[in-house]
């Protein structure tokens, strides 16, 4: 069933054994779950035979990662990075006087160096002037189409709510199309097929511009020798800016910063000494999750499960990096954890009998329901309850609110959603896709992780716990985004070893069409569900969530389209996450000291 996938895979075809169970197909809609096991649709089964995931052992070992450490956590570092914090704060004090295309380019170079987080106060200020005008027709960026796609791009990521008319210069309105002048503009072109990403339903000026450019850059991409521009163009064309995991993204632009011409140096080396910096950070958060999941045993008493502690720890460093976010990896980190392993219950190893008893005993939240359970279950369940209440312990001591019982009812949820599933595999049901993906966006995790989410990188009120228990449309359509990247990176990989379909298959069971088409209809899902999540940021305007905690939102998303860009990234170790989680947490940059040259 499901593979929720946030954090998940599934098993290898391996021996998958068909079990006989007598099943009344109505009760798949009834309730979604049996509240008492000694319910009338007992199943009779035969003997229980397990199935195996045939997960690889983890690729990074505890020892491993117990022995890391970091030079760039000590003192010798900490003054020449005030130094260098304080003269790049000299260079923007200059720039608030300089031209607005100049406040602009500087505001994006920080952003994509990854450091635009030690100047928000500046930024905003310099943003709300330029929204403040940004209707007015400067010569800054009268007829530059690269100038007025920045703009509109930072500000909408800001949450400034800029009309997309603002392109209305570069736009035949008769034929309904761009001036085909504009691809003497290679700049402009990247620039406005960046934007393009930023625009909710119903913008059509926007809708035409992603076309327009992406065929351009396409055919550019083909026909230049620039290296160099080739290799930008086809990152952007891999995945737009605004999808991508940020931290990743800060990686790659420090190497591509450090090519340009134009380069800062006093911006380069205070980029690459923060980077390293907080990955020191990263470091201790990462040793802190690996002693707790050695101690919990999960690893080795459930060992059909993935033990995949520091894909799960990845995860936590896309949705949030800031070191000011340390408690909220950690944390994080554990949900991460208990999830992959609950969800390979469901998925790999329970029966249906047991899979009903677990998910009674979650549902009453009591260890006395433990005792009805098969012992693997018994330390699954017992981690889950320990783990969770624990969370909501240091939430009370620390911000004075009770929150279990929204933590527990996203853990029911959760469960329930896997249980359907269950039911639907054992049934051979066949959803359609719109029945799979009213389910398909809890059991992928996305609320408990966003639910959890919120009570450690805000301070909760009682009143937004209430309004998040409905799961709001900012957590539905980051949930939904994270479950369709999943299915276009694992779905075939899921089918071979024995699980309800995915959305592609779903899609092609009710439409007859090709693997191809359907993957191509699921990819075109996520692209309308990312302009539901933009819109749902410039209805919210931080005046309800604050915006720690809409980043979040969209950056769970984004960690999907990382996770699963390649395949299953999360599962089945391959080499890009390798890759990415060296690059992320393991060596650092090497730094040459330009100030000295």
């Amino acid at each position: 069933m499901a593979l929720h996938q946030i954090y998940f895979t599934s098993f290898p075809a391996s021996s998958v054994v068909e079990r006989v169970y007598s099943f009344n197909h109505n009760s798949l809609f009834v309730p979604r779950v049996m509240n008492n096991v000694t319910s009338g649709a007992r199943m009779c089964s035969q003997t229980i035979v397990r199935r195996s995931g045939n997960y690889q052992p983890p690729t990074w070992k505890h020892e491993f990662i117990q022995s890391l450490s970091s030079e760039f956590a000590g003192e010798i570092y900490v003054g020449r990075f005030n130094e260098l914090k304080g003269e790049v704060r000299v260079v923007m004090n200059k720039i608030a006087n300089d031209d607005p295309l100049k406040q602009l380019e500087f505001i994006d170079i920080l952003q994509r160096l990854g450091i635009s987080y030690h100047f928000e106060n500046e930024i905003k200020d310099m943003l709300t002037t330029t929204y403040k005008k940004c209707c007015e027709n400067d010569d800054w960026k009268c007829n530059n189409l690269y100038a007025t796609s920045l703009e509109f791009r930072l500000l909408r990521q800001h949450g400034f709510n800029i009309p997309q008319d603002i392109f209305n210069p570069f736009f035949f309105n008769e034929t309904k199309s761009f001036n085909v002048q504009l691809y003497e503009d290679l700049k402009g072109m990247l620039y406005l097929y960046e934007a393009s990403f930023l625009s909710i339903e119903g913008e059509n000026i926007l809708e035409t511009a992603k076309h327009f450019t992406r065929e351009y850059l396409e055919k550019y991409m083909k026909s230049s020798k620039d290296e160099n521009e080739v290799a930008i163009v086809r990152h952007a064309l891999e995945l737009p800016l605004h999808w991508r995991m940020p931290r990743l993204e800060t990686r790659w632009f420090i190497d591509i910063y450090e090519r340009k011409v134009d380069m800062n140096p006093i911006l380069l080396e205070f980029a690459k000494l923060d980077f390293n910096k907080v990955q020191s950070i990263h470091q201790q958060d990462l040793k802190y999750a690996s002693r707790w999941w050695r101690r919990s045993g999960l690893g080795e008493k459930l060992s059909f499960a993935r033990d995949r502690l520091m894909e799960n720890f990845f995860w936590t460093v896309g949705v949030g990096f800031e070191p000011e976010l340390s408690y909220f990896r950690r944390m994080t980190t554990k949900v991460n954890a208990l999830i992959t392993t609950i969800d390979d219950v469901y998925d790999v190893y329970g029966s249906l009998d047991e899979l009903e008893l677990f998910t009674s005993a979650v549902e009453r939240w009591d260890v006395a329901a433990m005792e009805e359970l098969p012992d693997y279950m018994k330390i699954c369940f017992l981690a889950l309850h320990n783990s969770i209440n624990e969370m909501g312990f240091e939430a009370l001591r620390d911000k004075g609110i009770n929150v279990i019982q929204y933590l527990k009812k996203a853990w029911i949820d959760l469960c329930k959603s896997y249980m359907l599933e269950a039911k639907w595999y054992h049934t051979n049901y066949k959803p359609t896709l719109e029945e799979y993906l009213d389910n398909a966006w809890i059991s992928i995790s996305g609320p408990a992780i966003l639910v959890h989410a919120y009570v450690f990188v805000t301070s909760p009120t009682l009143e937004n716990m209430e309004s998040l228990k409905q799961y709001v449309d900012m957590i539905r359509w980051s949930s939904t985004i994270l479950r369709l990247a999943d299915d276009l990176g694992t779905s075939s990989d899921e089918l071979e070893r024995g699980d309800v379909p995915k959305s592609i298959q779903c899609y092609m069971n009710d439409t007859g069409a090709s693997e191809n088409i359907a993957r191509e209809y699921i990819g075109h899902l996520i692209d309308e569900t990312w302009k539901k999540l933009n819109k749902t940021e410039f209805e919210n305007n931080y005046s309800v969530y604050p915006r720690v905690f809409i980043e979040r939102a969209k950056n769970l998303a984004r960690m999907a389209q990382c996770m699963y860009q390649y395949g299953d990234g999360h599962g089945m170790g391959y080499q890009e996450t390798k890759d990415r989680v060296m690059s992320l947490l393991i060596e650092p940059i090497s730094i040459h000291c330009h100030h000295s040259e």
